[in-house]
């Protein structure tokens, strides 16, 4: 074998040879893998956490862009949301894909603060680079990352403030919702869209247990009309009309049935035919089912009952009979919304006509038709309830973009406000909480005597960023005030300075009620540096070559 041919052989697969000369294979199909190994895979996922964190960074604050996502059949999607950006974005590499899970989790867990966990995390890799530049070895940083993120949550907790949540005072959970808001395509009335975001929660929060069931709060988006006229039902949304045009459009005091079996006469469930060889034998026939139906409706109307709510739908014999017998009905009702109006009314969901009683009937004050504009379109809202812990919030908008955008920005606010019910502490936002971090940790790595000290200095560097990204998105020179405001913070010791996003004048959070949860702080925090951690201590990557590159 010549020189360059064991050359190419070794290229294609790892191969040794045993004490007699034998050659082995111990790694196969090495020909159809790439690889990546040490420096270079650090530097391959720097560059990409990079490029998706460049990507969501002028998405940041307030004066943050929107990003247009054009799904494969056409699809139109505008948002400023960190975890919605990300999961349209069809990220391909791996590391790529991490941040992807990241936002999600915020998401999940939070449900606000998806962009700024991931530009931290983009700068700490960022900060990571240069330090494995000057030949720190990577899980030296990544420790040093986690004692500085330790150091940095201990801060957080002595500069957070209590948080009074009072369902008679309402003004400061407002400011809250607010400042998530301020960022969002709504922000032109989003003074509205946060008392409807915070009086949807507090509908259904259980104070004394701290707790939100988010299953209470249903958001329903209609389009047509303005924002402005979105609105806050104490009660039910149901897409739906009523099943015959001449029912009754508004009813009080209402008994409802909620009824999960079809009106409709009995099939035999076996696979026998039913042979109708004479006239007389169809005309019985023809009775059986009409006195069948009407044995169903007097069931439902024995009860008690002055609606019913259907999971199925009815034939136009049944819905003409419903209504001779005055008994207005609503059908193809779907599983959660059936769920919910049984929630709302107290009522029990009733699976079969024989086991309909009065006391299985839900109760409500008032339904009514809503008719928008000029269009056919209603919805039927219940309202009135005797259980008043479930709440609507029918969302209205221009076009179908903006609605979904609306209940995306109004599904952040409530995932705010309920952090706050379920630990009211809170810190200032406009990169007020960073810098202090920041600082705090500059000062920690002046003990430092270990190597360690290197990455403090990164990671408070790193902080930076997300105050650095909110002032170069409102227009200000962003190293010239992120320099003003930590001047003044280690000056003052104020954790309130931040960025004047606005361009109201003042550094004091407090005035401007910019005002954050801890719990989401304190959660950027620490997924940002488990991930930077978990990246950093990747040095080989093995993934099968693209077809192209054979």
């Amino acid at each position: 074998m010549s020189v360059e041919e064991n050359e190419i052989h070794h290229h294609l697969c790892s191969i040794a040879f045993d004490e007699y000369g034998r050659p082995f294979i111990i790694i196969k199909d090495q020909d159809r893998q790439k690889r990546l190994t040490g420096a270079d895979a650090l530097k391959s996922h720097i560059l990409a956490a990079r490029q998706i964190a460049g990507t969501l960074r002028t998405s940041l604050g307030p004066k943050g862009l929107d990003k247009m996502m054009v799904s494969p059949d056409g699809e139109v999607t505008v948002t400023n949301d960190g975890a919605t950006i990300l999961k349209m974005m069809d990220v391909d590499h791996e590391i790529g894909k991490l941040l992807v899970q990241l936002a999600q989790s915020q998401d999940d867990e939070i449900g606000d603060g998806t962009t700024g966990v991931v530009v931290l995390a983009g700068a700490l890799l960022e900060q990571a680079a240069s330090l494995l530049d000057r030949g720190i070895h990577p899980i030296r940083i990544a420790d040093g990352y986690e004692l500085a993120a330790q150091h940095a949550l201990k801060h957080l907790d002595t500069i957070a403030e209590l948080f009074p949540v009072d369902v008679k005072d309402t003004l400061p959970l407002v400011k809250v919702a607010m400042t998530t808001l301020g960022s969002k395509i709504i922000n032109k009335c989003h003074r509205q869209m946060a008392e409807i975001a915070v009086n949807a929660v507090l509908a259904v929060a259980d104070l004394e247990k701290r707790d939100v069931n988010f299953e209470l709060i249903k958001v329903e988006g209609k389009v047509g009309g303005r924002l402005e006229d979105t609105m806050l039902v104490k009660g039910v949304v149901v897409d739906k009309t009523m099943s015959h045009p001449q029912m009754p459009k508004e009813m009080r005091n209402v008994k409802l049935a909620i009824l999960t079996c079809p009106f409709e006469p009995p099939k035999p469930k076996t696979k026998h035919k039913l042979d109708v060889t004479s006239s007389e034998d169809y005309k019985l026939l023809r009775q059986y089912e009409a006195e069948k139906f009407a044995e169903m409706v007097a069931k439902v109307k024995e009860a008690g009952t002055t609606l019913a709510i259907c999971q199925w739908g009815f034939d136009d014999e049944a819905n003409h009979l419903l209504l001779q017998q005055n008994l207005p009905a609503v059908r193809w009702v779907g599983g959660p919304e059936i769920e919910l109006i049984a929630i709302a009314t107290g009522g029990r969901i009733v699976p079969r006509f024989e086991e309909l009683s009065p006391d299985k009937l839900g109760s409500c004050g008032l339904v009514r038709e809503l008719s928008f504009g000029t269009t056919k379109d209603r919805m039927l809202v219940i309202e009135e309830c005797s259980n008043s812990r479930a709440v609507t919030i029918l969302v209205r908008g221009g076009n179908a973009m903006l609605v979904a955008e609306a209940k995306r920005s109004l599904h952040d606010a409530i995932c705010v406000v309920r952090s706050l019910v379920q630990e009211p502490r809170i810190v200032y936002g406009g990169g007020a909480a960073e810098v202090s971090c920041s600082l705090a940790v500059a000062r920690a790595a002046d003990q430092l005597a270990s190597l360690e000290q290197y990455a403090f200095r990164a990671f408070a560097e790193a902080l930076e960023s997300i105050p650095m990204a909110l002032a170069e998105n409102s227009g200000l020179n962003s190293v010239n005030s992120l320099a003003e405001v930590k001047a003044k913070q280690a000056s003052s010791g104020d954790s309130a300075l931040g960025i004047d996003c606005m361009h109201q004048g003042v550094n004091d959070m407090r005035k401007q009620h910019v005002i954050e949860s801890l719990k989401s702080k304190r959660q950027q925090l620490i997924l940002a540096t488990q991930l930077v951690k978990m990246i950093l201590k990747i040095d080989d990557v093995r993934s099968p070559a693209d077809a192209q590159g054979m």
